[in-house]
């Protein structure tokens, strides 16, 4: 571990966080995310896979699989044996918001307003006074899913203090009545959420609003990722639960080569881990276990041999952690606190809640003194339960060994986010070491 602690980044650290930045304007929603990873994968020359196809997988070769708005990619080693095992990292797309209700347009005092459902748990007043869009996708009456996003259009606006004399002494938001947002002004009879939505389909033709079966949309805050501080030290973004996680993970699997790989290297990214996993896109569903199961298929047409392999492999799951708040200090650990820039995180639960164990903890420790990177752990204060991850959840369904890992923030669930932009990429560095081993026989 270095000596001295830096607080400036690197450039090898900024031109990460440009990339992050990239990568987190492309994904506005889960499917755009889903697509994002596709094109990189793709780029990297990987091949895309069809789940209602037959799968050929071949030695040395790449590939990615996407069902709605989950991914998976992975690479094959050159030297692919029936002992090979798989090194995995688990990450997830998806971020709190606000989703479109199937009564999309409504209005008041002359207002056009959209309706919309809580996802999640977002800190619901950051949420206030920004310029949002939507971004999704729609279904079309022929069956077809189109990518969409509107561009800044909606807005949840405050009341004024005038009105409300104890805003800043307690704030009380009604969950159904104060978070709708505004987009437009005048008569309500010429409002149409969908038809804007039509209008926005990306690289296609407007499609006609009464072809519009369906629709998965969110809300997503439009102003931009920066970078900012003292030293350029620290980045401000939206969606950094889990877009960073998913970034380095995904940044570090293309940066192998598969000549000198002995797993397959493999990251699932996860839909809908904000409202607890249970879908056919999330932890909970069958995403990663039929692709693990047809990946052993195809190479050694022998089911045993997955059970075999994933005895021997481990899993990292991948996402944001809470960095201690220099304002809160109380809230964190007294002994273990999760210092903002001081390197990515190993979390330990006691309740597994995080899904660390004794072989795994050691195999990431290793990890990032192999990358020569500051690493620290994290576990909560008693009085302050943590949440979870989809650790716990994979390690559960596949009986893999697993690591919970990440970046600390401070603001989690926020509108914006608040990073330290060396941590996005020494958890990069870590990752991409990790990928590199192999749990002891």
């Amino acid at each position: 571990m270095p000596d001295a602690f830096h607080s400036k980044p690197s450039p090898e650290a900024i031109a990460h966080v440009e990339d992050l930045i990239s990568f987190i304007e492309a994904s506005p929603s889960s499917y755009h995310a889903a697509r994002e990873i596709k094109r990189r994968a793709l780029a990297e020359g990987g091949i895309e896979l069809d789940e209602r196809e037959q799968w050929a997988i071949e030695p040395g070769q790449g590939y990615v699989v996407v069902r709605d708005g989950a991914a998976i990619a992975f690479i094959t080693p050159h030297a692919v044996t029936p002992n090979s095992r798989f090194t995995i990292i688990g990450t997830h797309t998806d971020s709190p918001g606000f989703k479109l209700k199937p009564h999309a347009t409504f209005g008041n005092a002359d207002f056009w307003q959209a309706g919309v459902e809580i996802y999640g748990r977002p800190i619901l007043h950051t949420w206030f006074d920004r310029e949002l869009e939507l971004a999704g996708r729609i279904v079309t009456d022929d069956g077809v899913a189109h990518l969409v996003r509107t561009g800044p259009m909606f807005r949840i606006p405050t009341l004024a203090i005038h009105m409300d004399r104890s805003v800043n002494d307690k704030l009380v938001l009604d969950w159904q009545k104060h978070t709708q947002p505004v987009w437009g002004i005048g008569d309500i009879e010429d409002a149409d959420v969908l038809s804007l939505l039509a209008s926005c389909s990306m690289h296609e033709d407007d499609i006609p609003t009464e072809c519009i079966v369906g629709y998965d949309i969110i809300t997503v805050d439009t102003q931009a990722p920066r970078i900012f501080g003292a030293n350029n030290s620290m980045l401000a973004s939206p969606r950094l639960d889990n877009m960073l996680g998913t970034h380095a993970a995904i940044s570090a699997l293309f940066s192998l080569d598969s000549s000198d790989m002995e797993s397959i290297a493999m990251v699932v990214a996860f839909d809908h881990e904000e409202v607890g996993s249970q879908t056919r896109s999330g932890a909970h569903g069958s995403f990663l276990q039929d692709v693990l199961h047809r990946i052993v298929v195809s190479l050694w047409g022998n089911e045993e041999n997955l059970l075999r392999s994933l005895a021997g492999s481990w899993h990292i799951s991948c996402d944001v952690g809470h960095g201690a708040h220099p304002n809160y200090l109380e809230k964190s650990d007294p002994n273990d606190p999760a210092l903002v820039g001081r390197g990515p995180i190993l979390k330990i639960n006691a309740n597994q809640r995080y899904a660390t164990d004794a072989i795994t903890a050691g195999l990431w420790n290793a990890s990032c003194e192999a990358a020569g990177i500051p690493h620290q752990s994290f576990v909560s204060n008693n009085s302050v339960p943590c949440g979870t991850t989809t650790g716990p959840i994979s390690a559960t369904r596949l009986g893999i060994r697993t690591v919970d890992v990440g970046a600390p923030i401070l603001s989690m669930h926020s509108a914006r986010e608040m990073a330290s932009v060396e941590d996005t990429w020494n958890l990069y560095r870590a990752l991409t070491e990790a990928l590199r081993r192999q749990l002891p026989d």
